[in-house]
């Protein structure tokens, strides 16, 4: 499925992939999910799109072909490929850890092509190694929303109140991850989806309400999913002094102008961007370690307008994944 200007609708198209370079892979793709980021580029809110695009970065597959230097996998190896798709390796962030931050990075489904398709390739030393024996499409949304999620979970401290304000694939696995060790999760939702409360209660929130509300109870940190700038003051108003409000999209609409009293008491805002392999390799073990599983809907491929409309309308409960061979959604 490409994407060909700004606004238009994703079509189905037949494109021919070349033969893998030196260090890629070609890959098969089982399952792809669908992220808001793929609508922050149908609305081109990201800057330098390289139209025409094929969006998707939350990629489960099989490796069907292998480039000349690649060596990490073989034919029939599953893996996953993440957002990050490529960086220079040479800059001072790359040298000093910090890959996510490389101003020469490239990203998969925005400025490399990516899985809304039936073949893709990646450089292999990107790429994650995935379980057998997990439906592809469980597995997807491990790849953005479940990375992403844990760097945000990580950068937001070991506080016991967490608030997670927009609850959809993100917060949803996330949730999981804060109740197995032992913390409580407050959700903040639309104002007035009692469907999208009721689904953080039955994942363990002790507390579900619309994001024009405030908890019960001084919040220890807070993570924003929803791309809204007006939910930071709210955030900050939420939490307890000391405390960090951390806002994990790629974009986010303006942060309006708040009283200097949100954020004195050494509350802190800061951001997540992207991701790096290492998160990845820590988060993944952790996943299969706790039997973590993502609510998701299936689509078809040739569906991926129609599951991009339902993820902006706010309908998904979890996470919509595009599924490979076609099929109904269930």
């Amino acid at each position: 499925m490409r994407l060909r200007s700004r606004g238009a609708p994703l079509r189905l198209e037949a494109v021919s992939l070349p033969s893998p370079g030196p260090h890629q892979v070609r890959i098969a793709v089982e399952a792809c999910g669908v992220c808001r980021t793929d609508l922050h580029l149908l609305d081109a809110e990201l800057p330098d799109i390289p139209y025409p695009v094929t969006p998707g970065h939350e990629i489960v597959g099989t490796v069907i072909e292998t480039g000349a230097a690649a060596t990490r996998w073989r034919p029939g190896a599953r893996v996953g490929v993440p957002w990050l798709g490529q960086t220079c390796g040479l800059c001072r962030d790359c040298r000093e850890g910090r890959e996510n931050l490389c101003p020469n990075a490239r990203f998969t489904g925005y400025t490399l092509d990516g899985g809304y398709a039936e073949e893709v390739l990646a450089d292999e030393r990107y790429c994650l190694a995935l379980p057998r024996g997990v439906p592809a499409a469980e597995l997807a949304p491990l790849l953005c929303a479940g990375l992403i999620g844990y760097r945000a979970y990580r950068a937001a401290g070991e506080g016991t109140r967490l608030g997670l304000y927009g609850f959809g694939a993100a917060a949803h696995l996330l949730a999981q991850v804060a109740r197995a060790a032992g913390r409580e999760v407050f959700a903040f939702t639309r104002p007035g989806d009692t469907a999208s409360q009721a689904f953080a209660r039955a994942l363990g929130a002790v507390w579900a309400g619309g994001s024009d509300q405030a908890p019960p109870e001084p919040l220890d940190a807070a993570i924003l999913f929803a791309p809204v700038g007006a939910l930071v003051p709210a955030a900050l108003a939420a939490v307890r002094p000391g405390a960090p409000v951390v806002c994990a999209g790629i974009h986010m609409s303006d942060i309006p102008a708040f009283p200097y009293r949100l954020l004195w008491g050494e509350r802190q805002v800061r951001s997540v961007a992207n991701l790096t392999r290492e998160d990845g390799e820590q988060f993944l073990p952790l996943a299969a370690k706790l039997g973590l599983r993502a609510t998701v809907e299936r689509f078809p491929l040739e569906a991926a307008n129609e599951a991009l409309a339902r993820l902006r309308s706010g309908s998904l409960q979890g996470a919509a994944v595009l599924v490979a061979g076609g099929g109904p959604p269930s």
